[in-house]
């Protein structure tokens, strides 16, 4: 079969904003090739000056439409975003959030001695920054779509060294439920999908992260880890008409190791 005759892609003709890609190895960057591979048209969004010049490079390789800077902290810059993307006169088909951060000291310590504001930071950062990138977004999806964020086991059990990031998950996985019944009649789907433990840059903070996945390895029913492409491919059922029924969910790309008891 030529390039000319190819089958098209799940997400062919869709418009994607994917916010998180930070590096090569960032499960963002592992959707947007995927998203990529589908079909999608890309807009990917990073932090700051810090990543501008590694998400240039990876958007130059992933040939996107346009790279925006937003600190999704910041109002102002989530409006910037939004009339960035209005200024495109396309509509969004597909949002994929890849957002968490917790300081290094309160994912070391107990969760007991969490402080005040690195337990609001987490939150803010990693739960409520859906809400605000959903309600900057949803205007630009007249025709419905897929909003998807990134969770993980941390959220429903206690995982050694976790901490105030699984309470923020914890958050993040309740955020995903009220934004689907708010959002539903407008046909945008809220769905979330709770990743296995996955050698990622952020996933270095979490001491003792290797003994994670080698227990993992040892307990899952597939007897492995999770490979960032069976991420990224959820995110594209998620994204396409496949997943046209699918809302409110928490969907486990983990080897199925979240069925295990002791």
């Amino acid at each position: 079969m030529n390039e000319n005759s190819r089958m098209p892609g799940l997400l062919e003709g869709k418009n994607a904003l994917i916010l998180g890609v930070a590096n090569r190895w960032s499960l963002a960057y592992a959707i947007a090739e995927a998203f990529k591979r589908e079909g999608a048209r890309l807009w990917l969004a990073y932090q700051g000056e810090r990543q501008r010049q590694t998400v240039e490079i990876l958007a130059e390789e992933l040939g996107t439409r346009r790279l925006l800077a937003c600190d999704v902290t910041q109002e102002a810059d989530l409006e910037q975003l939004r009339q960035a993307l209005r200024s495109q006169a396309d509509p969004l088909h597909a949002v994929v959030h890849s957002i968490a951060f917790a300081r290094r000291e309160d994912l070391a310590r107990p969760f007991i001695e969490t402080s005040q504001e690195g337990f609001l930071l987490a939150q803010h950062v990693s739960a409520y920054s859906l809400v605000a990138v959903a309600r900057a977004v949803a205007p630009l999806m007249p025709e419905g779509g897929s909003i998807t964020t990134l969770s993980y086991l941390g959220a429903v059990r206690v995982v050694p060294n976790y901490n105030v990031m699984g309470v923020a998950k914890a958050a993040l996985e309740a955020c995903v439920r009220y934004l689907a019944a708010d959002l539903g009649p407008q046909g945008i789907r809220v769905n979330a999908i709770s990743a296995g433990p996955i050698k990622t840059a952020s996933a270095r903070a979490i001491k003792d992260f290797a003994s994670v996945l080698d227990a993992v390895a040892e307990r899952a029913p597939l007897r492995r880890n999770t490979d960032p492409a069976e991420v990224a491919d959820a995110a594209v059922l998620l994204a396409s008409e496949l997943g046209r029924g699918l809302t409110g969910n928490i969907l486990f790309v983990d080897a199925g190791f979240q069925i295990m008891g002791i």
